[in-house]
């Protein structure tokens, strides 16, 4: 059974069972999000519920924007954190993901008994085992759950299991929940994941690194989510009973593992590049740029050979035309690959091998550790803030902030952008972050992640709120303090490099209470009340999830 074959059962097989909650046949299919999310909190779309994240939350805008809270779809995901396994036999950074999800329209035993049945009888697969949760903290056992197992298979083995079969949030917050999961044998008879339900069954105020610091709040939903993924290319090895997901129709047999961490990157990078990502040296881009880089590092030949087996593999399916780009980028990257290497053989230290011969920190740290070389990162971190610093102090005269120079205008105007800062998250939500400013003694731009456009009303909103605490005369002072710790306490870019030690501008006080807390290099004015009167000119979109404000104080 081939990959389109099994797309076409999958999506098949929902599509007539689940009717609606507005009376439909059955789930109905959406088309694969793009690998660009709307969700800002997240570079790149990882996973099928991704595009579904707002329904956990209002299940009823599904009847109003799908006809239906039940949907199937088969997802483009990309995926790094395992970026150092890719050439095993299962990690990849590019994968599809098979999904069924409910918004309030079925419940465990539905989702678990469709699981079984396409399993077992669609695909004529035996299961080895499944996980329930066994329960920690504030969320009990999943005893639902290994009942309706034990009532479907009596002879199924079934283990209980803690956090690795709870799963969410993805990003910043959202829903998330207990899991059960599916294990079948793939052909070295090893037990292999291939399918993860997810019962959504609360809301996290918080990352999942939070969650399991305990540092996060957990809101129980009012109605159960139903949120299921099932990569393909896991799917295909146990189907086609394969040893490895290289060895399946997606791939072209790769054997080596720099032959399969090639084939990997560049299927991943056709994909993102579909969907209009270019390299660059910030986000999304840079995650582009780092996979062509690597491909490159693991190839001995031109790519343009694996470029075009990978477009035949999906020609009908997806199509993938990356316009020159991954080419463009080899070239640039073999003439640095070549110097840098010979130098890193020398034992240049990484720092200058960084600014002198454009060798990224990563390859150098992937190359030390194949030949168990130590990098003192510390300090090559710090020697780069202080190069960065005098970089931006020398180039156009460029002061911390974004400040085109440090004189009485771009002050008040650099200092607006803290009250602008908060006002927006008030207004908007945190999930708003500083991506750039750029202030001159005109006016000042501020960067900022927010998925749409804002209305005339929120615009209105974040006007008045800046003026009002200008009006209030609130004292601007600063401390310094360990970063550790003012990351607490305060906002800050994750664009910038910090040292341990940082400064934070505060505007407001303890007793009346602080507006405004955000990590900052100055200059500032003392008073809000310096500022005069803050004004918005424009909005607009500069990237994807990335908004544009442009204002001035009169």
């Amino acid at each position: 059974m081939k990959s389109d074959e099994i797309r076409s059962r999958f999506l098949k097989f929902f599509s007539a069972r689940g009717g609606s909650a507005l009376g439909g046949e059955g789930h109905k299919i959406i088309p694969s999000a793009s690998l660009v999310p709307g969700d800002p909190s997240v570079l790149f779309t990882t996973a099928g519920m991704q595009q579904f994240k707002p329904y956990y939350t209002n299940p009823g805008n599904a009847d109003k924007d799908f006809g239906s809270r039940n949907i199937v779809t088969v997802q483009k995901c990309i995926r790094t954190g395992d970026i150092d396994e890719v050439g095993d036999a299962t990690h990849l950074t590019f994968f599809e993901m098979l999904g069924n999800f409910s918004f309030g329209g079925y419940g465990r035993r539905e989702a678990i008994t469709y699981a079984y049945d396409f399993i077992t009888k669609e695909l004529g697969l035996k299961i080895s085992y499944v996980t329930v949760y066994k329960g920690e903290g504030v969320v009990p056992k999943d005893e639902e759950s290994k009942n309706i197992w034990k009532e479907l298979d009596s002879d199924l083995e079934i283990r209980e299991d803690g956090k690795d079969v709870f799963w969410g949030p993805t990003g910043d917050s959202g829903p998330c929940g207990p899991t059960t999961e599916i294990y079948c044998k793939n052909a070295d008879g090893q037990d292999v994941e291939i399918w993860n339900i997810v019962f959504n069954e609360y809301f996290c105020e918080g990352s999942r690194e939070k969650l399991d610091r305990g540092e996060a709040n957990l809101k129980k939903l009012d109605i159960l989510g139903i949120d299921t993924g099932m990569g393909l290319e896991r799917l295909l090895a146990t189907v086609q009973n394969k040893k490895s997901v290289y060895e399946t129709d997606v791939f072209n047999n790769e054997k080596t593992k720099d032959e399969r961490i090639i084939a990997d990157h560049i299927k991943a990078s056709l994909f993102i590049i579909a969907d209009g990502v270019e390299p660059s040296n910030t986000g999304r881009g840079y995650v582009l740029r780092r996979l062509i880089r690597r491909a490159v590092r693991f190839s001995k030949e031109p790519l343009t050979g694996q470029i075009k087996k990978i477009k035949k593999v999906y020609n009908g399916m997806y199509a993938l035309d990356d316009k020159g780009e991954i080419e463009r980028e080899e070239n640039k990257f073999r003439e640095t690959l070549e110097r840098g290497m010979k130098e890193f053989e020398k034992g240049i230290d990484p720092f200058v091998l960084a600014t002198t011969y454009g060798f990224p920190i990563e390859l150098t740290l992937e190359l030390s550790k194949e030949k168990n070389i130590k990098v003192d990162l510390e300090d090559f971190n710090k020697k780069m803030a202080e190069h960065q610093k005098l970089s931006q102090t020398a180039s156009a005269g460029m002061f911390k902030g974004g400040l085109t120079d440090a004189g009485e205008e771009t002050t008040r105007l650099h200092t607006a952008t803290h009250l602008l800062n908060a006002a927006l998250r008030l207004v908007l939500g945190n999930h708003v972050t500083q991506k750039g400013s750029n202030i001159t003694k005109e006016r000042l731009r501020f960067d900022f992640t927010h998925p749409q456009k804002m209305t005339e009303e929120e615009k209105k909103r974040v006007e008045e709120i800046v003026n009002d605490k200008i009006a209030e005369e609130l004292p601007v002072g600063f401390v310094e303090m360990p970063k550790i710790e003012a990351e607490k306490i305060a906002v800050h870019s994750f664009n910038e490099k910090y040292g341990d030690i940082v400064k934070v501008y505060s505007i407001g006080d303890e007793k009346t209470g602080y507006f405004s807390k955000e990590f900052c290099g100055g200059p500032h004015v003392s008073n809000t009340s310096e500022l005069g009167k803050f004004k918005i000119l424009k909005e607009e979109a500069v990237a994807q999830g990335v908004r544009r404000i442009k204002a001035v104080l009169i």
